[in-house]
């Protein structure tokens, strides 16, 4: 699901929202998010996940051309874990193959 699709389905369920007030509403979560993390906070939604950062420590890596020894410094990426709701909602389609929207359904028989 891409941001606009996610606009979209924001306005549907919400019939009181135009577009724009929806767009508007997923940018400034998704910057309040941002700031929060870029400040080095936690971010829980409770059933959803968490977000934080994750320390990668600085190391020696190569430069692939000249093999040339390099020093990449530490940085902090961001890193979600899933709430206990939403691991056990994704793993009940455990058992389901997932459907690729280009493909026919396997479940039709064929009359040819």
């Amino acid at each position: 699901m891409t941001k606009s699709e996610l606009v979209a389905q924001l306005a549907l369920r919400f019939p009181q929202l135009v577009l724009k007030d929806a767009d508007f509403a997923v940018k400034t979560m998704l910057d309040a998010m941002s700031d929060a993390l870029a400040n080095g906070h936690r971010i829980e939604i409770r059933g959803f996940g968490s977000f934080g950062l994750n320390r990668r420590p600085s190391r020696v890596g190569r430069n692939p051309k000249s093999g040339e020894k390099v020093l990449v410094p530490e940085k902090f990426v961001p890193h979600f874990k899933p709430g206990k709701e939403l691991r056990e909602r994704v793993d009940g389609r455990a058992g389901e193959p997932l459907k690729q929207s280009n493909e026919p359904d396997s479940d039709e028989d064929d009359d040819v």
